[in-house]
C-alpha cells in the first residue's frame, strides 16, 4: 500500500523514485536498472516517474529473486507469467522448476564447500603439530578416534589435496563466528 507521506507520493496514490527506493532500502539508481531492463514500468506524471502498488510488489520479487541468486532472465520468466495466467498455476510451476535447481546447486556447492573446509582443517592441525601450537579451539591439535588419539597429517593422504575426500567431521571442526 502506498505511503500517505504528502511529501514524497503523489496525490493519485502512486509512489516516487526517492520513496519507493528508501522504503525498499535501495538506490534511485537501482530502480532505473530494472526499469531499463523491462522488468518494471513506471508511469510518468510530467517527468517525475510514478510507481504504483504493482511495480512495488514486482521490485519486492525482483529484490527476493536476486537475494537467492536467481539470473535477471529467471527472474524475467517468472514476472510474465503474473500477466500470463491469472491462475497463478505456471507462474507456480515456473517457481518450483527454478527453486528446485537453485537448491540443487547451493547443495552441490556446499558438499563441495565442506570438503575444501575438511582439507583444509587438515592442514591447519599438521601445521600446528609442526609448530606445537594448540589449535583453534583451544584443544589440542589431537583428535580422540575411538580410545587413542591420533593427530591428522596431509601426507598420510595418498591421493592428491585437491581430489581427496575430506575425513573431518562436523563435530571435529572447531566452531567459527561469522563477523
Amino acid at each position: 500500500m502506498p505511503s500517505k507521506n504528502t511529501d514524497h507520493d503523489d496525490p493519485t496514490g502512486f509512489i516516487t523514485v526517492t520513496r519507493l527506493a528508501k522504503d525498499l532500502g535501495i538506490t534511485p539508481r537501482t530502480l532505473r536498472f530494472y526499469e531499463n531492463k523491462g522488468l518494471i514500468t513506471p508511469s510518468r506524471i510530467g517527468k517525475t516517474r510514478a510507481y504504483s502498488a504493482r511495480d512495488r510488489a514486482r521490485m519486492v520479487l525482483i529484490l527476493r529473486g536476486k537475494r537467492v541468486g536467481f539470473s535477471l532472465k529467471e527472474i524475467a520468466d517468472y514476472l510474465d507469467l503474473y500477466d500470463a495466467d491469472p491462475t497463478g498455476r505456471s507462474q507456480n510451476e515456473r517457481l518450483y522448476k527454478i527453486v528446485s535447481a537453485r537448491i540443487d546447486l547451493l547443495e552441490q556447492q556446499r558438499a563441495s564447500l565442506d570438503e575444501m573446509l575438511g582439507e583444509l582443517y587438515e592442514y591447519q592441525r599438521h601445521a600446528e603439530t609442526v609448530l606445537g601450537r594448540k589449535s583453534i579451539d583451544g584443544n589440542s591439535n589431537e583428535r580422540a578416534s575411538g580410545n587413542a588419539a591420533t593427530v591428522i597429517r596431509p601426507e598420510t593422504n595418498t591421493s592428491s589435496p585437491a581430489k581427496s575426500k575430506s575425513k573431518t567431521t562436523d563435530a571435529a571442526r572447531p566452531e567459527r563466528s561469522r563477523p
